[in-house]
């Protein structure tokens, strides 16, 4: 026996609200959803008011028995506990002539799902069964999703082969909705490629996702012969894949180094007239940057355009850190130089990267032009980037030009690294006198002294260096 009554219900006066909404208001049409918009207090006070008013005029005129499946619904859809929920199914069942709904079927068996009472849940779904009612497909897509919610696999499975008990077809929307719920968990892969072939029987066969979804699951388990076994059924079952088909297989292709077949799928697609999406173009130029088939990236870059897809900074971006990595840093930027013109402009990434890529080959006067440019453009280039760079000049014996790249993060108020200040400081005492060594040391010495300057740390050749100056000029006086 459930803790309440329905008359108990009733003389509660906090349950008075739900009441007034359900016995009082004119019949509407009610959908199946369990969800309301709620009432700012305003208008729950009001309407609150207004049902206690009249529903103690029902109480007086002992009316309160002579309600309509939709009222009822109503009253079932406001009850946050099922348990009560359920009693006043069950009570109002027992009135002579009343008849439930199916929307309140519905309603009432999603509630406990929701509140995992799910034994209870079940109950009611096998009781709808004898009512002979129209049930709605949604219901079991519900029950599914609420399966999955509550990590429950096996559960959803089942649920699908409960529609059969109902004589419904289950619709691809079900198969879908059970394979992705599947392939999640890894134990479930092989029931859900079962279920996947055996769907013909029940009626419903597998679309173009349905297929994308086991081909992914397998690509990522490893099994890339099954995906492409699925790929090939495709075509022989009239089922038409879609640029999602294509791109699956080609990330699993790149995932087993077989970027040349990967390549080969892109043109077909392209034959079949399919314009490959970003994500498509992503996985082949980094697949084949790792594989140092630079010249093939670049050509698929230049190719993108022509064939219906504009390339973003990411793919420019994979093409250029793979000419860096391979010691082709001119080649990057080349390519960096060319991306305005495609309408596409650098970011941060593309700098840092063409900086990095043009101070590992020593190439320390084109780096500094692009850090120049890049900071003209606001953005800041990596401390360990502009390390290279100022390290790079001393070991040339350029103390000018590291002391121009210092100059110029100071001016655009950037604070050098630790490993900076330790290369620029000793080597800038070493030397006699220079304008731009001077003007640095200004610029230094206006800095304010914070933690993340760090200055103090090589003050000791700082300190050598003023010493020296000031002997010098006593000399000469």
């Amino acid at each position: 026996m459930y803790p309440y009554t329905l008359s108990a219900f009733y003389r509660t006066p906090s349950n008075v609200n739900i009441c007034r909404s359900v016995f009082l208001s004119k019949p509407q049409n009610i959908s199946h959803s369990c969800c309301s918009i709620p009432l700012n207090n305003e208008e729950q006070q009001k309407r609150d008011q207004k049902g206690r008013q009249e529903f103690q005029q029902l109480k007086e005129k002992q009316e309160t028995s002579i309600v309509s499946p939709s009222r009822i619904r109503k009253l079932i859809a406001a009850q946050s506990d099922p348990l009560l929920a359920k009693e006043i199914f069950d009570l109002t069942s027992r009135q002579p002539n009343f008849r439930h709904s199916y929307a309140t079927f519905h309603t009432l068996i999603l509630k406990p799902g929701r509140s995992r009472h799910f034994s209870l849940m079940q109950s009611i779904l096998s009781s709808l069964k004898s009512h002979q009612h129209s049930v709605s497909p949604s219901l079991f897509f519900h029950i599914i999703q609420i399966d999955d919610d509550a990590g429950l696999p096996e559960e959803a499975l089942k649920t699908f082969y409960k529609i059969l008990e109902f004589n419904m077809k289950p619709l691809v929307k079900h198969l879908n909705c059970i394979l992705e719920i599947l392939v999640v968990h890894r134990n479930f892969l092989q029931a859900a490629f079962d279920l996947f072939k055996s769907a013909h029987k029940y009626g419903v066969y597998p679309n173009t996702k349905s297929y994308n979804i086991l081909m992914q699951a397998f690509c990522l388990n490893g099994d890339l012969s099954i995906s492409y076994s699925l790929f090939n059924q495709m075509f022989k079952r009239d089922v038409v894949p879609d640029v999602e088909s294509y791109r699956i297989l080609m990330q699993g292709l790149c995932r087993k180094s077989q970027v040349n077949r990967a390549v080969d799928l892109l043109e077909d697609m392209l034959n079949k007239g399919f314009v490959p999406d970003t994500l498509s173009y992503t996985t082949l130029l980094n697949s084949l940057c790792r594989k140092k088939k630079l010249k093939e990236a670049y050509k698929l870059l230049c190719r993108m355009k022509v064939k219906g897809c504009n390339p973003d900074i990411v793919h420019y971006n994979t093409v250029i850190l793979g000419f860096c990595r391979e010691g082709r840093a001119i080649d990057a930027c080349k390519v960096l130089d060319d991306m305005p013109s495609n309408g596409c402009l650098p970011n941060l990434v593309s700098y840092r990267t063409v900086v990095g890529g043009l101070c590992s080959q020593g190439m320390y006067h084109e780096a500094k032009s692009y850090i120049n440019n890049m900071m003209s453009k606001g953005f800041s280039p990596h401390f360990s980037v502009v390390h290279l760079l100022i390290k790079g000049f001393c070991n040339m014996g350029k103390i000018d030009e590291a002391c121009e790249v210092l100059h110029e993060m100071l001016r655009h108020g950037e604070n050098p690294h630790i490993e900076s200040w330790a290369e620029m400081i000793p080597r800038i005492c070493a030397v006699d006198d220079t304008e731009i060594i001077t003007d640095t040391l200004k610029e230094v010495l206006k800095m304010e002294i914070k933690r993340d300057t760090r200055i103090v740390e090589v003050g000791a050749g700082l300190e050598e260096y003023l010493v020296k100056r000031i002997q010098t000029r006593s000399r000469m006086h």
